[in-house]
């Protein structure tokens, strides 16, 4: 772990799911922890740790303020988590463009002028689109939807000022974490918080598929992202390299929770154009990061039931 005490982190969109966890995990060895917090930031997942991070009053949309801030701080990482249009609900274009692509290539451009030792960039299988494999980093990258191109394009401009600029940056392309304080309205959740209220929870079709990767192997991915000696912009796949289906994953969650409830099939569809393929290929991490995911879905889905059930009134 080449983190130790003092130093310095800087994560962006800490009050998302990613980042929460990433600021608990960051805090928890020691490093110090800065994360910028917006006027209309919902702080509801690290309320708790408030007192313990350094909170910066800056929009990454703003790049004169994010430089000045930055140079104030000094980071020796940044962890870019910030993102917009991942959720079906936001869909308005100007964010997803002006959070993923400018406020990404505003925190490229600050780091010309600190001497940061890595940023990782937070990317999404979504920059893929349809596959027919598990999907590679070197595939052609055909994204679907506005979100898609939006993280696409942010990877691109990271491998861009890599060589360019000489910024120190890599990708870790998330598939679909599950764990601690992931929102409510997503699948795991929804389905753990109904069942826990003895409702039927309900689903849009039980043959949609995701590689599902546990937040614990999502943080040790950053982890051992922080070691890599020439990131030169790569890019690495991070899922469990398995696909389930989503009929699969309520079958395991209500037969964990002790098959009290079943399900509902006929919820509206959130995407268009759901693929019969949807898995991640993570040789290149496991060879080049030392990299291997340490939970199978069960028992990652018992750890999240368990998460759940001790912190219900998050979600009431």
């Amino acid at each position: 772990m080449i983190l130790s005490n003092g130093e310095k982190v800087f994560i962006t969109g800490a009050t998302g799911f990613v980042g929460s966890n990433l600021a608990r995990r960051y805090l928890g060895h020691g490093a110090e922890v800065y994360i910028n917090v917006r006027d209309t930031s919902d702080t509801w997942r690290i309320d708790d740790i408030l007192p313990e991070v350094n909170i910066v009053p800056v929009d990454i949309t703003d790049y004169e303020k994010l430089t000045s801030t930055l140079k104030k701080i000094r980071p020796n990482f940044i962890l870019h988590t910030a993102t917009y249009g991942g959720s079906a609900d936001q869909k308005i274009s100007e964010k997803i463009i002006a959070t993923n692509i400018t406020g990404t290539l505003n925190v490229l451009r600050c780091c010309r002028d600190i001497n940061v030792d890595l940023v990782v960039n937070t990317g999404s299988s979504s920059e893929y689109g349809i596959k027919n494999l598990p999907m590679k980093e070197s595939d052609l990258l055909e994204p679907l939807n506005e979100y898609g191109v939006s993280k696409a394009a942010a990877t691109l401009y990271c491998q861009e000022y890599a060589v360019s600029e000489k910024i120190p940056v890599i990708t870790l392309r998330l598939f679909s974490p599950f764990g601690p304080y992931e929102q409510k309205s997503r699948l795991i959740p929804s389905v753990i918080l109904a069942a826990l209220q003895k409702i039927n929870p309900r689903i849009s079709s039980r043959r949609f598929v995701r590689d599902f990767i546990f937040m614990d192997d999502v943080l040790d991915a950053y982890d051992t992202a922080l070691n890599l000696k020439n990131p030169s912009g790569k890019i690495f796949n991070i899922g469990s390299g398995t696909q389930y289906s989503i009929g699969e994953v309520v079958d395991m969650i209500i037969r964990l929770l002790g098959n009290e409830v079943s399900y509902d099939v006929g919820a509206p569809q959130a995407w268009k154009n759901e693929p019969a393929t949807w898995q991640a290929d993570i040789e290149k991490a496991k060879s080049e990061l030392g990299w291997v995911p340490k939970y199978p879905l069960e028992p990652g889905l018992l750890a999240t039931i368990n998460w759940f059930k001790e912190h219900k009134e998050l979600y009431e």
